[in-house]
């Protein structure tokens, strides 16, 4: 099983922040041509992700985040992807099915498209643009953008943005696709940090969009099950597995009853557990 509980953005115009991101222990990279990059070093930071891409050595999975088609970086930055394999492309301000076709139609075969879910119309859209079908796999809520676009005040309980948070995994879920919930700006309010991270995680997502190495810790514990959920989940493969359990939908586990999807979902939850207790390679910085 792949994870995603931590996608730290790196600008691909910073070659020091590059080198140091292959020995960091985020479950997933985005070398950023896009926001992070000023628009006088949109070309030297694509040549640049296209020299980290070729060298290789990251512990991580590695993405790239374009421009978008209607700027006028974009299709170059998708064009000086197609000898590459980046594990996924990031595509920003898709508002349509259409535009998530156009966007794959120029893309690398067999590389996963990630998307930016940051308007009013990509939120009144959700369910058509998730279900535009592959290589789309991920949909990303880019805060920032929605937030000012909709002129949302928002506290450490993001109390506006819930039902966007809600809607955004429900989409995710209905087309099979990962939900990876928004950035933290205050890179030095570890409270703020923990929070929406459990916040995220209560509501469904799969991980957090990060944007400093130092918040990567508090991701990955905060979407990695706790020990009380593995103990939980054990005990109901276990209770399943006893012979007196044969053949029944349901059975009482405890002080409560449980089903065969709650089975299922231990098993994903024990899957989910392995694949963070397992050590990652990391590369030699």
């Amino acid at each position: 099983m792949q994870l995603t509980r931590s996608v730290l953005y790196l600008p691909a115009s910073n070659p020091r922040a590059i080198e140091k991101a292959r020995g960091l222990n985020a479950d997933a990279v985005i070398l950023d041509l896009e926001d992070a990059v000023a628009p006088e070093a949109k070309a030297e930071a694509r040549q640049a992700a296209v020299a980290a891409l070729t060298a290789g050595g990251f512990a991580a999975r590695v993405g790239v985040r374009v421009n978008g088609l209607g700027t006028q970086w974009g299709a170059d930055d998708l064009a000086a992807l197609a000898d590459l394999k980046p594990d996924f492309v990031v595509s920003p301000k898709i508002e349509s099915p259409e535009a998530v076709r156009e966007v794959a139609a120029r893309m690398p075969a067999g590389v996963a498209l990630w998307i930016m879910v940051e308007t009013p119309l990509s939120v009144l859209r959700l369910d058509a643009i998730a279900g535009a079908g592959a290589p789309l796999a991920a949909l990303m809520l880019g805060i920032n953008d929605f937030g000012e676009r909709m002129n949302l005040v928002l506290g450490p309980e993001r109390e506006p943005l819930k039902p966007w948070l809600a809607a955004v995994v429900a989409a995710a879920r209905g087309h099979g696709l990962l939900a990876i919930d928004g950035v933290v700006n205050a890179t030095d309010d570890a409270d703020r940090l923990r929070t929406e991270c459990l916040q995220g995680r209560a509501f469904g997502f799969d991980g957090k969009s990060l944007i400093h190495p130092a918040q990567i810790e508090t991701a990955n514990a905060a979407f990695s099950p706790s020990p009380e959920e593995v103990a939980r989940a054990r005990e109901v493969v276990a209770a399943f597995a006893a012979a007196d359990a044969e053949g029944k939908g349901a059975i009482r586990v405890g002080y409560r009853m449980v089903e065969r999807l709650h089975l299922d979902s231990a098993h994903r939850l024990l899957a989910r557990h392995e694949a963070a207790s397992t050590p990652r390679k990391v590369a030699p910085i």
